[in-house]
């Protein structure tokens, strides 16, 4: 079973993602920012991470440079945001603007994780 941290300061959306996720076998834990996300990422162990990219205290963009910066820089990060022109990709490995199909989500999960630990990984930095 993957572990997966799903960061946003949306309720309504992190439940919706925990829901779909836990569904699909994944173990969730979600953070309602992306202060309280990093703490929990420190204090864990995951397999994926997906964070909102417009957060009000510590956005996605700040979330990726902590990870690609600390001793597990090669966690699989997906981006998501209600704002596109945010989706630059910029350290993620996927980008979704919001709204985005949940099946499309649960496939890229299934895949970056399927190859977590494939330390040659290069980031799909695609956005649909």
């Amino acid at each position: 079973m993957y572990n997966v941290l799903v960061i946003d300061d949306e309720k309504m959306i992190s439940d919706m993602l925990q829901q779909a996720l836990t569904r699909f076998g994944y173990s969730v834990e979600t953070a309602p920012g992306g202060k309280e996300g990093l703490q929990m990422y420190e204090n864990g162990d995951f397999h994926l991470v997906i964070t909102d990219i417009r957060m009000p205290d510590i956005d996605g963009h700040d979330v990726v440079q902590h990870i690609r910066n600390s001793d597990r820089p090669n966690t699989p990060i997906i981006g998501m945001s209600g704002t596109p022109w945010l989706l630059d990709g910029n350290g993620f490995d996927y980008t979704l603007p919001k709204p985005f199909d949940i099946y499309t989500l649960i496939n890229v999960a299934n895949e970056l994780t399927s190859n977590h630990t494939n330390s040659d990984k290069a980031y799909i930095n695609a956005a649909l």
